[in-house]
């Protein structure tokens, strides 16, 4: 039975217990008792379905599994610990020595190391391009090259990429196309539907959309997910625990909601910024001054995402980055915190946090300023979000 992803983001599930639950169960054990030491083998073996121990699945973080890759348009997923730790997974799982992999310079500060530093330490080695440049995706790639990794949008610019374009790069290489869908969600866009091979999730951001636990999924074809990812995940044990995947399980059911309603205050909020005489630059997929903002709305379902940023207008960066501080010390109810795809409008300056440990030379190549700011727009209403945002503006005016 087809079903509406509205629908399937509240019933795909696994089946109910013989005790009939309409709320998902939250299975908490480490083990699970066999019925016998025949059906054990089999199981552990593989050779036969169930549940076997809590590093290698759970009921309840199954459920999560089905549900989010019913949204995305994917055979299977599999579930993490983190977002870092399916990237991870995605590493350990496709690159061996001696592989290449071509990355966006506008990635997460976090997976820019892992990708550049950490995983050249075994040899695998990298090369990162403008997001938005697909001659610079095709010149990188060399005979070595396995995989093709991406974001859109960025982290925190919103930079766009041509999914379609990419994954036809990637495939003419023999290799595979990798996308980040954190900020705009299977609620805005499906990149395996336009032809990425994995997309890779946070689901402490919006999948939640609370701000209460850590999660990360890779969606994929079934095959890629039982061979390439699973052995993974049962050896290194970055295994999503039960009760985070029940909590991001519940939230997935007002996600669509909660991105359409956080999309429009972000619209509203990023042209309230474009109008104000501290403001030098916003970045918004939504805005038509965006330069991708055609792209985005072919591929967002017309919605620019709930991620804003603005640069406060300076001289030069030690006064940008005093700007910026200025304006989040300012604040008086939204949040001053890192995090993202909260209720709770959340705040922060990227170069000094969740991109402070790039080199200038690193933050410089992805258009990280001092006086940048990034806002993850929540739930609260408009004129109270703009009214605080205006205390520490105006004082800069």
């Amino acid at each position: 039975m087809a079903l509406h992803p509205e629908t399937a983001a509240v019933r795909v599930a696994v089946p109910r217990s013989p005790y009939g639950e309409n709320a998902e169960a939250l299975y908490l054990t480490s083990g699970y008792v066999q019925p016998s030491a025949e059906a054990a083998a089999a199981r552990f073996a593989g050779d036969e379905e169930g549940y076997t121990y809590g590093r290698y699945g759970n009921p309840t973080t199954a459920s999560f599994e089905q549900r989010l890759a019913a949204l995305e348009g994917t055979e299977a997923a599999i579930a993490t610990s983190s977002g870092m730790a399916a990237i991870l997974m995605l590493a350990l799982g496709l690159l061996k020595a001696g592989d290449h992999v071509v990355c966006s310079r506008s990635m997460f500060g976090a997976t820019i190391k892992l990708i550049g530093s950490d995983l050249a330490k075994f040899g695998v080695t990298s090369t990162f391009v403008p997001q938005t440049d697909l001659d610079a995706w095709r010149a990188a790639i060399t005979p070595q090259t396995r995989l093709l990794l991406a974001e859109t949008p960025t982290n925190p610019l919103t930079e766009v990429c041509d999914i379609a374009a990419l994954a036809d790069i990637a495939h003419a290489a023999g290799a595979l196309l990798a996308v980040d869908n954190c900020f705009a969600t299977p609620a805005l866009q499906q990149p395996a539907r336009l032809g990425a091979d994995i997309v890779i999730h946070s689901g402490t951001k919006y999948l939640d959309g609370q701000g209460r636990v850590m999660a990360g999924a890779l969606c994929a074809r079934r095959a890629l997910v039982e061979e390439s990812f699973l052995p993974v995940l049962r050896s290194a044990g970055m295994t999503l625990a039960p009760f985070n995947a029940w909590v991001v399980l519940k939230g997935l059911e007002t996600l669509h909601l909660r991105l359409r309603a956080q999309s429009a205050t972000a619209l509203a909020l990023a042209q309230w910024l474009q109008r104000h005489p501290a403001v030098a630059r916003v970045h918004y997929p939504g805005l038509p001054e965006h330069p991708q903002h055609a792209l985005a709305m072919r591929q967002q379902s017309g919605c620019g995402g709930a991620i804003v940023a603005f640069e406060v207008r300076a001289d030069h960066a030690e006064q940008g980055r005093a700007r910026a501080f200025a304006v989040l010390d300012a604040l008086q109810l939204l949040s001053l915190s890192t995090n993202l795809g909260d209720t709770k409008t959340l705040c922060s300056h990227p170069a000094s946090t969740s991109h402070g440990r790039l080199s200038e030379a690193q933050r410089q190549a992805a258009g990280i300023t001092q006086a940048l700011i990034r806002v993850s727009v929540g739930l609260e209403h408009l004129d109270d979000i703009l009214a605080d945002l205006a205390r520490g503006l105006d004082a800069l005016a």
